[in-house]
């Protein structure tokens, strides 16, 4: 062991250093990079000989080293993006992307989002985003993941109304009239509600509703289209297609009367002839104005997708121009024993190794992160941690410099004995 020695050891100062020169200007290169996670640097000492003295066996350094670089997964703030596929985690979740070329599973926290040509929901570099299907029954269906897609261009079929459910009031002062007229109908009914349904073709007929109290708790109603809408036609502008009674007890709840259904309805446009409505009465008779709180129907007209809505759940929907919208899958997150033995892939991807474990796959909640939508989770790089590790590289790599010159000095002092 001598100066020459000194010198290498100083050389590996400078080395390792420099390694971690490179890790942190890593972290500042990446201060605005969506979902990127910092490093730091793990040194450690080199042993060379073994050195016998009296007080026993001591060990000569050699230097230092780059042990490990380990990476920092905790949590990143959120900016606000307004785009409704772009995502960000908040816990220890990743989203589980696929290669198309290939099949390879990799991992990520950058979730800003697109759909591809195809529908297929990707990364910015193509990968596609995994999780499981809907099926047309609206279940999920578990299993193996695969690539979440979405047809643009696909149409939803109309469906003709089945049910339709009121929930009103109709005033207990209400003035007792006779018999429905349809010849007369604002005549001789005391309150009036309309409904939009649809047959099997999509087309949209109104119904009005009539209602008529012939007694203190008892009403009856009916319920009328257009007669030029039915196949039959009609010799009135109105056709009665259904009617019932209603009464309630002393204290304005219903008691009989709840449903009402309409027969097969024919329509004029040759659609399904064997179109049957149920009415749903949910009424009261207070002492209040008539009014109708709700009203809903279970039919609609054929639409195509007009935007998809990423749920907070994770459920991906497509929303059509008829308003319905419809599940096409649920997201998946991957969580991991040891998130720093995952190996970095770049462009913000990373790999599983034995080191880090099995992915545990499951679905946006507790256990595996909460999806934040519209959203994008920021760089957690501290830049003002990262300047003083940039001051502290600097001056130990300056320190090792300074043993070289050092060092070479005293050798120059060692040449010189023989002069």
């Amino acid at each position: 062991m001598g100066l020459s020695s000194t010198l290498y050891t100083a050389i590996s100062g400078l080395q390792s250093n420099s390694q971690a020169m490179t890790v942190t200007g890593n972290n500042i290169a990446n201060t605005n990079t969506i979902g990127f996670k910092s490093s730091s640097t793990v040194f450690a000492d080199m042993l060379s000989a073994n050195i016998a003295s009296s007080s026993g066996n001591s060990e000569v350094g050699q230097g230092s080293q780059v042990q490990s670089v380990l990476t920092d997964f905790s949590q990143g703030g959120f900016e606000s993006t307004g785009s409704s596929t772009d995502l960000a985690i908040q816990g220890d979740g990743f989203l589980i992307v696929s290669d198309p070329a290939n099949d390879i599973q990799l991992y990520t926290r950058n979730g800003s989002l697109s759909f591809d040509a195809n529908g297929y929901l990707v990364t910015a570099d193509g990968y596609r985003v995994q999780g499981s299907p809907f099926n047309d029954d609206g279940e999920m269906i578990n299993g193996n993941l695969s690539d979440i897609q979405v047809d643009h261009v696909a149409q939803i079929a109309a469906k003709k109304t089945e049910n339709v459910t009121l929930q009103t009031n109709l005033d207990s002062n209400s003035e007792i009239l006779g018999a429905f007229d349809v010849v007369n109908p604002d005549d001789t009914s005391n309150y009036v509600t309309t409904a939009t349904v649809y047959d099997s073709l999509g087309t949209a007929h109104l119904t009005t509703c009539y209602f008529t109290k012939t007694a203190d708790q008892t009403w009856t109603w009916n319920l009328a289209v257009d007669s030029d809408d039915l196949a039959a036609g009609g010799a009135e502008d109105l056709t009665v297609v259904s009617s019932g009674v209603i009464t309630f007890d002393e204290n304005g709840n219903l008691l009989t009367g709840e449903v009402g259904t309409t027969g097969a309805l024919a329509w004029a446009n040759g659609s399904n002839a064997a179109q049957d409505i149920t009415y749903n009465f949910e009424t009261t008779q207070f002492d209040s104005d008539s009014t109708v709180f709700s009203q809903d129907q279970d039919g609609y007209a054929s639409g195509e997708v007009t935007s998809v809505d990423i749920a907070a759940d994770g459920t991906v929907s497509a929303v059509y121009s008829n308003g319905e919208t419809i599940a096409v899958a649920m997201i998946s997150l991957a969580t991991f024993t040891n998130p720093n033995g995952l190996d970095s892939a770049g462009g913000s991807l990373y790999s599983a190794t034995s080191q880090s474990g099995t992915p545990t796959i499951g679905y946006p909640g507790t256990s595996q992160g909460m999806l934040v939508t519209q959203a994008l989770e920021l760089s957690n790089v501290d830049l003002s941690a990262e300047f003083v590790d940039l001051i502290t590289v600097q001056n130990a790599y300056t320190a090792n410099s300074r043993v070289i010159t050092t060092t070479d000095e005293m050798l120059q002092e060692l040449l010189n004995l023989k002069r």
